[in-house]
């Protein structure tokens, strides 16, 4: 049997993306998230990750949005102490790569004591891909024993992810021979996704927005979930399978 793990990122970053996650996972066809946890609405996923224990909660690493759970920080920081704007990593940057170790290393440690048992481990903005960030992802993947998400050039056999990953929900999820076709050469795939209602904070921090309403759409349309219920070779899972 195959395997796909439909993933929404940002759980945490405010009400409405927690609303919007959970209503993707109960009235739809998504499994699985991943937590942001220093983000204002951190407090109230935990508390819908009570309601919804099956849903499978990751750790979302976060170094390009609102302000890091450690203090005393200097180079992962600007003036104001939040997270430096993702376009710095976009051109030549100097970063101390122990403060990046130390702050992931923090928000997952938050997650943990919040009671939650992450499944796996990806990162904001595909941060862990920035300069040589992607050597901390693993070092960190490795201490806590945790899978991946597979945004790199997998060449290490032994690493702990899926075989594949992909980025465009709407074409993959498109009709039966779309979905057939991402296992074509994989048995196991990840699909991002960013479902949310939209509220202020949401609005007024991230520039993604109005999409994220038709990705909820998508995941809960009855068509989507007829998808999954007419067919037999592909399980929806989490990543805990990995």
């Amino acid at each position: 049997m195959k395997k796909l793990i439909i993933n929404a990122d940002d759980f945490g970053y405010c009400k409405g993306v927690n609303y919007g996650i959970i209503e993707a996972h109960t009235d739809g066809v998504l499994t699985s998230t991943t937590m942001m946890a220093n983000m204002p609405g951190f407090d109230h996923a935990v508390e819908l990750h009570q309601q919804h224990p099956d849903l499978g909660i990751g750790v979302h690493l976060n170094l390009t949005t609102g302000s890091p759970v450690l203090n005393h920080l200097k180079t992962i920081v600007d003036t104001e102490g939040n997270f430096r704007n993702q376009s710095y990593y976009k051109g030549s940057f100097i970063i101390d790569q122990q403060e990046v170790y130390n702050e992931w290393k923090a928000q997952i440690e938050k997650i943990l004591a919040a009671g939650i048992h992450p499944t796996h481990l990806d990162a904001h903005h595909h941060a862990n891909l920035f300069g040589d960030f992607n050597d901390i992802y693993f070092k960190l993947a490795d201490e806590y024993n945790l899978p991946v998400r597979n945004n790199f050039n997998n060449q290490d056999p032994t690493r702990r992810t899926t075989d594949g990953f992909v980025y465009t929900m709407e074409t993959a999820l498109q009709s039966e021979e779309s979905l057939t076709q991402l296992f074509a050469t994989h048995t196991t795939v990840e699909i991002m996704c960013h479902p949310a209602f939209l509220d202020k904070f949401l609005l007024a921090s991230s520039s993604y927005t109005y999409p994220r309403t038709e990705e909820l759409d998508l995941l809960t349309h009855p068509t989507t979930k007829e998808l999954f219920n007419r067919q037999n070779k592909i399980e929806l899972a989490t990543f805990k399978i990995i």
